[in-house]
């Protein structure tokens, strides 16, 4: 597969920006929000175990999903180094170039599809297992 042109690397940082901008919009919306929603009032105010559940199981959730949205900035850094550094669509494991389909798909991905699933395999994100 031949090298992305720059006009592609530049259509990626350009996407790969935008996406973190509208990360950090959405972090700061709900930090902001999650300051004036106190969760530690709200469990508080519970009146039973039920209640307490409930309020854990909202902090935990907006926990998580702030957890996913650093976790995706993180990557989205990850793929400008790459771009700068001149290695954007190379796997990381095996330096072979990263389908294209595969980078307009998902443009953080550091790894081709051969190695993301022995990736995933390796560390149980799937059972490689053959279903009956």
């Amino acid at each position: 597969m031949p090298e992305l042109s720059e006009k592609q690397l530049q259509d990626f940082a350009s996407r790969l920006r935008d996406r973190r901008e509208e990360l950090r919009e959405i972090i700061h919306r709900e930090l902001a929000s999650s300051t004036q929603e106190d969760y530690t009032e709200l469990a508080g105010m519970v009146h039973d175990a039920g209640d307490e559940s409930f309020a854990e199981l909202l902090r935990g959730i907006n926990l998580t999903t702030r957890a996913r949205e650093l976790d995706e900035i993180r990557d989205v850094e990850a793929a400008l180094e790459r771009i700068k550094n001149g290695i954007y669509g190379t796997c990381t494991d095996c330096n072979d170039s990263i389908a294209l389909d595969r980078l307009n798909a998902y443009p953080t991905a550091k790894r081709c599809i051969n190695c993301q699933s022995r990736h995933e395999n390796r560390r149980g994100g799937r059972d490689a297992t053959p279903s009956l």
